[in-house]
Order: structure tokens, then C-alpha cells, then sequence
């Protein structure tokens, strides 16, 4: 007599919501105040990050699983940032650290709070999130999964 039929299949279940590579660092899902904007050169002018709407003494939780790098000041600033495998590296200003440098974190788990005083933050409180592939910036909404801004650039190689 044969036993009861499972499922074969190991493709995924349809209804499964994929999970981008970094979550969010702020529940629920933030309003960006202020998106990413690649600078032309290695220290040209843009935004090496995107601005996410707070409020004072809210959890800023760890993007994904990693350790703790840093956690002090930056040009007057205080930033925690996060190494992550595929060298990754996430930084979160202005940030009250609730761990420390050296310390194993969990995605989602709870690092700092957010402080009011973002620099062109127009409401009580931003918090500026950032994302370092190695020495090169990248949209951490691209690694939600969100879609940020895009703006087309001048190509230097026309008609």
C-alpha cells in the first residue's frame, strides 16, 4: 500500500512575498524624505545615501545579519555602520548605539534609536541610511527591492 502523496516541486510558493537582499531599517516602512544621488566622482557632490522619515528616539533596526564596525562620531555626527557578507556595509546617522563595536547583530534586530538633527531633515526627525559595496556607494533601496529615483545623466559619447 502506498503512503500519502507530498508535493514534489521545490518551486517556490507563488504567494511568497520575496524579501530583498537588506530589509528596512526603520518599522513600519519609512517615508523617503531624500533619495540617493550617486556622486559623478569619488568625492564629488551627491547624497551617498537616502533620508528616511522618524521620529525622535525611534528603533533603528540592523538592515540584515552582521557585525559592528563603528559606532561614534563623524564630523560631529554620531553613525554606527554594519559589515555584512558580500561586503556589504550599511551606516545609520544620527544614531544612539544600543550595541557595540564588535558585536554580532541579526537582521532586523534593534541597534540604536534615531536622534533629531539630521542635517535638511524638514520634519522632527530623519534617519540618513547609506550602503557601501567595498569603496563604491549604492541605493539601499535597490537592495530593499524598492525602486528609488532615477535621473538620467549626460552621455559624454554622442553624435
Amino acid at each position: 500500500m502506498a503512503g500519502p502523496s507530498w508535493p514534489t516541486s521545490t518551486s517556490p510558493d507563488p504567494r511568497a512575498v520575496p524579501q530583498g537582499r537588506l530589509s528596512w531599517p526603520l518599522s513600519p516602512d519609512p517615508v523617503v524624505t531624500k533619495y540617493f544621488d550617486a556622486p559623478e566622482t569619488p568625492y564629488g557632490a551627491g547624497h551617498r545615501g537616502v533620508d528616511l522619515a522618524a521620529v525622535p528616539g525611534q528603533e533603528v533596526l540592523s538592515a540584515d545579519a552582521g557585525v559592528v564596525v563603528f559606532a561614534g562620531l563623524v564630523g560631529g555626527r554620531p553613525v554606527m555602520s554594519v559589515d555584512h557578507d558580500g561586503g556589504l556595509r550599511t551606516t545609520y546617522e544620527p544614531v544612539e548605539p544600543k550595541v557595540a563595536v564588535g558585536d554580532q547583530v541579526y537582521r532586523g534586530q534593534v541597534i540604536g534609536t534615531v536622534l533629531a538633527g539630521h542635517p535638511g531633515c524638514a520634519i522632527a526627525a530623519c534617519l540618513h541610511w547609506g550602503v557601501r559595496r567595498g569603496d563604491e556607494y549604492v541605493d539601499p533601496l535597490a537592495l530593499t527591492g524598492e525602486l528609488g529615483e532615477f535621473r538620467l545623466k549626460p552621455w559624454g559619447g554622442g553624435p
